[in-house]
């Protein structure tokens, strides 16, 4: 498949530029770039090109091109993954339920005056709220937009909230922008809720309807309103307390340290080494932390002192001491936590600490088998568990899209009736692993 020849964060339509994450540039006319959509998508879809001019907006090809990976197909419907006995405790429990009643105060109005739709998702993708207009809700139920049903980017292709999680950025979608025909007929803008304390995605609210919502000022509302929702946890979370420290490290490149009621945003080399001595409480010498942070052998002790100098500068005298290099006070390290869990049995609580892989830009060689052990015993944990919803979490991730033993694990566990997709999906991670290795899949 083609790239987009414009940079992200900038189109290029009928010769002038504008923000690309907003729908119509001033002065479009919808019904005509709704035409040009049309043509754009049967293009991509049965010759698998974009045409040029490209008349689709960079975010969009990129996730036209994601979609086609994960052998989406432009029919079909979502699929509802959580029944009615499921989905009540599930979002009962879940975080953003304490964040609901204001989002409801300032999308409920303007969603039923306009005959529009709210919805928020959990970060895979599964609505777990959806409400507003009686007939809008009526018509969204034909492409199963109703709660329960997971709308993640790699089930059901382009879409405002299964996008904005996948970017992790607000998304607008207009019309045949959405990659599957029968949700064609919508327009919707969606915008990512994170955990406050953590920076954890949590999900996504979306507002739904028409043409009306490829505005901009539709896609700076629902960015507000998540913007509020964020706030309102904060306000209800219990004060930490005054001797607790926290590790963030999970799904992101910089951890976040939550000690003594403030929050610290790390850089890079600081994040490794802080996850280094939150998992060896013991403490390591200067010597053996130089080998488990540097790849590159020729790293002399003098620059590995400056970075620790300047750590205990920005973490104050009391944290981290020295001889050997360690930590005065116990860490709650997430990736810890997830230990723990698979540790005592508990797959479901591990999968639900499991915010993503550990720094996953790092490279220090013990950051890496730290990670791959996370990563390797999950996983584990998971196949043996058997669990469809679980290896479907898993399967559905950032970072399970590829993983091939997961999804045959998943294409195992679920009944006839829902294996198919499942084993088409199986089928092309074999193909294109076995490309890449230059073997033959299986039966070829």
């Amino acid at each position: 498949m083609g790239g987009p020849v414009v940079a992200s964060g900038e189109a290029e339509l009928g010769g002038s530029r504008y923000d690309s994450w907003v729908a119509l540039e001033p002065g479009a006319d919808p019904a005509e770039r709704r035409g040009a959509l049309r043509r754009a998508h049967e293009a991509f879809t049965t010759a698998g090109r974009l045409e040029r001019p490209v008349p689709v907006r960079p975010p969009v090809a990129d996730s036209w091109q994601r979609s086609a990976r994960a052998r989406v197909s432009p029919d079909g419907a979502a699929r509802v993954e959580l029944c009615e006995d499921e989905l009540a405790p599930y979002r009962e429990g879940h975080p953003l339920s304490r964040a609901m009643p204001v989002i409801r105060e300032l999308m409920g109005a303007y969603a039923v005056d306009g005959e529009h739709l709210v919805a928020v998702c959990d970060a895979q993708g599964r609505l777990l709220w959806v409400e507003g207009h009686p007939a809008a809700r009526r018509r969204a139920q034909d492409m199963n937009f109703v709660e329960g049903a997971r709308w993640a980017e790699s089930a059901v292709g382009t879409n405002a909230p299964g996008t904005a999680l996948k970017v992790d950025r607000p998304v607008q979608v207009f019309a045949a922008e959405h990659f599957r025909r029968p949700v064609q007929q919508w327009t919707c803008a969606a915008a990512p809720v994170h955990d406050p304390a953590t920076g954890r995605l949590l999900g996504a609210v979306d507002i739904t309807g028409g043409d009306r919502l490829a505005h901009p000022h539709s896609l700076a509302f629902v960015q507000a309103v998540a913007r509020a929702a964020e706030s309102q946890l904060a306000l209800l979370a219990p004060p930490p307390a005054t001797d607790s420290v926290r590790l963030c490290a999970l799904g992101r490149d910089e951890a976040l340290l939550i000690a003594n009621g403030r929050t610290l945003r790390l850089g890079r080399r600081h994040s490794e080494i802080l996850v280094l001595l939150a998992h060896r409480p013991e403490g390591l010498g200067g010597d053996e932390l130089l080998i488990e942070l540097y790849e590159d052998e020729s790293v002399s002790p003098v620059t590995l002192r400056a970075e620790l100098s300047r750590l205990r500068r920005l973490l104050g005298p009391d944290l981290l001491r020295s001889r050997p290099y360690r930590l005065a006070l116990p860490i709650d390290a997430d990736f810890g936590a997830v230990l723990r869990r698979l540790a005592s049995g508990g797959v479901t609580a591990a999968m639900g600490a499991y915010a993503g892989p550990l720094l996953p830009a790092s490279q220090a060689p013990a950051v890496v088998r730290l990670r791959r052990r996370l990563e390797d015993q999950l996983r584990a944990a998971l196949i043996d568990r058997a669990d469809p919803g679980l290896l479907s979490d898993w399967a559905h991730s950032p970072w399970g899209e590829e993983d091939l033993p997961v999804w045959r694990a998943l294409a195992a566990a679920l009944p006839g009736p829902r294996r198919a997709p499942v084993l088409a999906r199986v089928r092309a991670l074999d193909a294109e692993q076995s490309c890449a290795t230059g073997s033959q899949p299986p039966g070829a």
